[in-house]
């Protein structure tokens, strides 16, 4: 006569299995972007949104696999896998389940869609299966998916997309909002991350002062520093991705006493950005969004993040 199997013996280091939730947020393009004088040299400075991706990953042992919803995630997929595999060594527990990703970031407009989407996802299956993810090991693993962006740091962030490493965490700005418009189609990220940066040593050498310009205003809060770095760095991307409307764009920036314009310099999206704190700022905003309509045929605002304390915030 069979004896009825009793409750699986719990492994060592192994946590109940519980629902994990992982948030990250969305950028506004970025304030700069461009190649120092250095070796592995391409960088970027986020411009952080609220604009968010949630992850849910609901452990399923019996699965044997990660299924993802919707179907088309398949980096998250891919991240989840690896997660789980790591878990799986550790423990000796199957790491199936099932992962859910949605997101209000637009794909292929240059916002961090798809970093916010890894990095929701490392955050959401590392906390289900009992993973630490501090920042430096989130680097790791995305460093084997695609050039990411910084948004795993609270904070404006430069950062080095390529080989998906942080440079230095610059601190927090005042809330901005940005009225921003697209210019229509969509940008691969890893295909543009192929392209041969066609910037010469003078370049560079500018890229660098622009740095220690950007890094010394947000210290300062300056955000009208930050709108003219942010515009200079828009204006020598078109060498690499030209846009129609950065011009028209600046002229309407002009108008309304604006910043200055940030741009998705690998992708499709420009927006003019404005102090909330300001107190013509209601009017400023009206206008621009009005202008930006009838250049684009469409807006969209959005606001930027603020990070308290985050000039202290430390590497994971």
């Amino acid at each position: 006569m069979s004896q009825k199997a009793g409750p699986r013996p719990r492994v060592a280091g192994a946590r109940s299995a519980g629902i994990g939730v992982g948030t990250a947020f969305g950028t506004f393009g970025e304030l700069l972007q461009g190649v120092l004088p250095e070796e592995d040299g391409d960088f970027l400075v986020t411009l952080p949104v609220a604009r968010w991706t949630m992850a849910t990953f609901r452990p399923e042992p019996d699965f044997g696999d990660v299924v993802v919803r919707p179907g088309g995630k398949t980096k998250a997929l891919q991240l989840a896998r690896t997660i789980g595999e790591l878990a799986e060594k550790r423990t000796g527990v199957p790491s199936g389940g099932t992962l859910r990703v949605n997101s209000v970031i637009p794909e292929g407009k240059g916002l961090a869609s798809s970093s916010a989407d890894l990095v929701a996802t490392a955050r959401a299956v590392g906390q289900a299966l009992g993973v630490e993810m501090p920042p430096a090991r989130i680097e790791r693993l995305l460093a084997d998916i695609e050039p990411t962006d910084g948004v795993l740091y609270p904070a404006i962030v430069a950062f080095h997309h390529r080989t998906v490493r942080l440079r230095g965490i610059l601190g927090s700005l005042p809330v901005m909002a940005v009225v921003g418009i697209d210019e229509g189609g969509s940008v691969d990220t890893v295909d543009f991350n192929r392209i041969p940066k066609p910037f010469t040593l003078a370049d560079r050498h500018e890229y660098a002062r622009l740095l220690d310009r950007l890094s010394c205003a947000v210290r300062r809060r300056d955000l009208a520093e930050v709108g003219r770095v942010a515009t200079r760095s828009a204006q020598m991307n078109q060498l690499l991705r030209d846009k129609w409307s950065l011009e028209p764009m600046r002229e309407i920036c002009r108008e309304v006493g604006g910043l200055g314009v940030a741009v998705a310099h690998s992708g499709t999206t420009l927006g003019i950005l404005l102090d909330t704190a300001d107190p013509s700022y209601t009017q400023r905003v009206s206008a621009a969004a009005q202008a930006c309509g009838e250049l684009a045929g469409g807006v969209t605002v959005y606001r930027t993040l603020s990070f308290p304390g985050a000039a202290g915030a430390a590497r994971g």
